[in-house]
């Protein structure tokens, strides 16, 4: 009988291919909390306790037989990294909560003469509008929410003793990259 190490079992949320709407929704939530798993990771780790930060953050067992413990130096690089991956996710997660408000939930926000909105300017034909136009952005941001919690499963992937893909760390500089132009643009919209 073999015994086979838990970190060395490949994780059902890892597989690739299109999510499924409970798995979008939760790994919707576990990008939100990205964040805060970054910065709690990143004070623990300058605080000494480097393993308490690993397991608390990666929720990982102990390392396989024979993988150095990571060093402070990564540790920060990868707190650093969560923590903003993490602030992408919660300017999604702002967008997706504005769209659903914006969309299903349109006649109970918009209290206006719907005169001049899309669909008026009857508030029946408003809210159809706002909600059609709301689902393709509320799927699109469950699925980037997805592929940040992945991107930044893989781009961690050292921590737990795995492989890291070559395209992780250019994919989460990236969308760094993605969500500080986004900060940008909306600012420059601002009356």
């Amino acid at each position: 009988m073999t015994n086979r190490h838990p970190a060395a079992a490949r994780p059902p949320d890892s597989a690739s291919g299109p999510p499924r709407p409970a798995e979008a929704a939760r790994h919707a939530g576990l990008a939100v909390t990205l964040f805060p798993a970054g910065a709690l990771a990143l004070c623990s780790t300058l605080t000494g306790h480097r393993e308490a930060a690993r397991r608390r953050w990666l929720r990982a067992g102990p390392l396989p037989l024979g993988t150095p413990s990571p060093g402070v130096a990564r540790l920060v690089f990868h707190g650093a990294l969560t923590i903003l991956l993490g602030v992408v996710a919660l300017l999604l997660a702002g967008a997706l909560a504005l769209a659903i408000a914006r969309g299903p939930l349109y006649g109970f926000v918009d209290q206006t003469p719907h005169v001049n909105d899309w669909g008026g300017p009857s508030l029946a034909g408003a809210w159809l509008a706002h909600f059609a136009v709301s689902l393709p952005c509320v799927a699109l941001a469950l699925v980037i929410l997805t592929g940040l919690t992945r991107l930044n499963r893989h781009a961690t992937a050292p921590l737990r003793g795995e492989r890291r893909p070559a395209w992780a760390l250019p994919t989460a500089a990236l969308a760094c990259l993605l969500g500080l132009l986004f900060v940008i643009a909306f600012v420059h919209q601002l009356p």
